[in-house]
């Protein structure tokens, strides 16, 4: 604890953005560049050093964020990226996508806005790589064991990391054409540029990892002749399979689930396309779904230069403190918070029909009403109380042009044949079933990830991924010296 009055003597200060106007010409990170050094060390010394760091435990994880903090408030960024390193491959992903709940459990948060640990994990990371302190880390000697990872999201290449590291030989099968998963077509760039994927992958390759991108398992190549030719298998390819809104109307052109819609937008920031197919240009548009998917597209939209955004949450709109009797600290709260995305669409005015930020709360959709051309022109929606049950009298019409269903997502996607071909038992909810071991029904077949534990946080996949590393290495040598940062009691598992 570099300075013992520091949480007393300095406010918090978050990583400024840049000014709307400019942020929402471009679709570079949100955040104003070289903004966040200065600042960072002081805000490290806020950390009280807890006895008991609830933070810590917050995280699924386990960072060691009493450690870094202390390094980094006096300056010994080697040491800091070290004990980064030591719990996540990947932090400069997790600092940039995570919701932080380690700052819900601050100890300072209890009574103080918490310490800002998710923007000096996000200096932590981005300094290691300036200077040098990320180099790759192939294995001292190869174990003579094979293992194939399905999937290249966070989950997939964490494990593949830790494996290569311990030894294995791992391929890394991608059914799209470039690597990262959700990362790569699902998040926006204004939320995570994709040369941190980029640069990922480079160091995975310089440690021996495989990848086959373009490579549907299941479709593109046999489940089981896959099965067949490595001692193991890791999959970890998600919770693809949307939900539907199944209301009148839902046949109509010009709707479309989110992660029709995002991809789209990615592949014009990476040069595959000049204009995406749904651009949002000049329409009104209208998200249904209140989540972090539904802030990607609304983002989107605005850049896109829609006429009107409009994003329904069927929940009512949250307080701004947590609520003490239902949610007591350290859990993690739903309270009101403003993303770059809802900011961005309430300064330019692009949400004539909702609040300021784009939101209207507590509303449920009715139906969809379309054109002679069946492309849908309306949506009409009421409020609902707590029950979800419609109020009486508050029925209203949107003007829609373009339509996203940002809904989330049940478990992994099953039309390519992966499940079935492998007689994988499956979760009633949908996703894939497993032992306390990440074993599924199938024999040396793993699962980890959205894909078995249901859609969840990027720090849970990347836990997820180091977890099943640590039972894969066991189950091919008898034993493992990797860690695993979850156990049993963390996660839902049947088979």
């Amino acid at each position: 604890m570099a300075d013992p009055k520091g949480f007393m003597t300095t406010p918090r200060q978050d990583w400024p953005r840049r000014p709307v106007e400019e942020r929402v010409r471009d679709w570079d990170e949100v955040y104003v560049p070289g903004a966040l050094l200065p600042i960072i060390n002081k805000q490290a010394d806020r950390c009280m050093d807890c006895g008991i760091p609830f933070c810590h435990d917050a995280c699924p994880l386990g960072n060691l964020i009493p450690e870094w903090n202390d390094l980094v408030s006096r300056d010994d960024w080697r040491a800091a990226a070290d004990r980064l390193h030591a719990t996540n491959n990947f932090p400069e992903f997790t600092g940039r996508l995570c919701p932080a709940p380690c700052e819900a459990g601050c100890v300072l948060a209890i009574n103080q806005p918490a310490v800002t640990i998710k923007n000096v994990e996000v200096a932590i990371a981005d300094r290691a790589w300036e200077l040098g302190f990320a180099p790759p880390r192939p294995p001292d000697r190869l174990s003579g064991r094979t293992v194939a990872v399905i999937g290249s999201g966070p989950t997939g290449l964490a494990a593949a990391q830790q494996l290569t590291r311990a030894g294995h030989t791992v391929a890394v099968f991608e059914k799209d054409d470039r690597l990262g998963g959700l990362m790569r077509y699902g998040i926006p760039a204004f939320k995570m540029e994709k040369h941190h994927v980029e640069r990922r992958i480079a160091q995975m390759r310089a440690e021996g990892t495989k990848f086959r991108t373009s490579t549907a398992v299941g479709r593109d190549i046999g489940a089981a002749e896959l099965r067949s030719r490595y001692d193991a298998v890791v999959i970890a390819t998600g919770a693809t399979a949307w939900r539907e809104l199944d209301v009148p109307g839902r046949e109509l052109a010009g709707i479309h689930q989110a992660m029709e819609y995002l991809p789209l937008a990615n592949r014009v920031c990476e040069g595959d396309l000049d204009v995406s197919p749904m651009s949002a240009t000049g329409k009104h548009v209208v998200i249904v779904g209140g989540g972090d998917t539904g802030a990607d597209c609304l983002g989107t939209a605005v850049r896109e230069g829609a006429a009107s955004v409009t994003q329904l949450d069927i929940y009512a709109q949250p307080g701004a403190e947590r609520d003490e009797d239902t949610e007591p600290w350290p859990t993690y709260p739903k309270i009101y918070r403003l993303s770059a995305a809802h900011e961005e669409a309430g300064a330019l005015g692009t949400a004539p029909a909702a609040d300021a930020d784009a939101r209207l709360f507590a509303a449920s959709t009715l139906r969809f009403a379309g054109d002679a051309d069946r492309q849908v022109k309306s949506l009409h929606l009421v409020e609902v109380d707590a029950e979800r049950r419609p109020v009486s009298g508050t029925g209203r019409t949107l003007p829609a042009d373009l339509v996203l269903l940002a809904l989330g997502f049940s478990g992994p996607d099953r039309t390519d044949g992966l499940v079935d071909q492998l007689g994988l038992a499956m979760e009633p909810r949908g996703t894939i079933a497993r032992d306390a071991g990440f074993a599924t029904s199938a024999p040396g077949v793993f699962a980890a990830g959205d894909a078995a534990r249901g859609q969840s946080l990027i720090v849970w996949a990347i836990a997820e991924g180091r977890a099943v590393a640590a039972a894969v290495d066991r189950h091919l040598t008898g034993s493992s010296r990797l860690p695993a940062p979850i156990g049993p009691h963390d996660r839902p598992m049947t088979v």
